[in-house]
């Protein structure tokens, strides 16, 4: 099990470390895009409905409620 943990790696890692120029430039581009898409779109956009509720049970019985419709 663990040769085949250790080929999977190597093979990876040597994938990785060849890359060219334009590799790195399009890894470089998903990861902005996952920058933007998880922490700005979701602090702006997308607000916890369950925010505005302050006890434990309050969330629970409208999550409950939610989920049962």
């Amino acid at each position: 099990m663990n040769r085949i943990i250790t080929n999977i790696w190597n093979f990876y890692y040597d994938g990785f470390r060849n890359m060219g120029k334009t590799g790195r430039t399009l890894w470089l581009i998903i990861l902005i895009k996952l920058f933007i898409m998880f922490a700005i779109l979701k602090v702006f956009f997308f607000k916890s409905e369950l925010a505005e509720y302050d006890s434990m049970e309050e969330k629970t019985e409208v999550v409950i409620r939610n989920l049962t419709k």
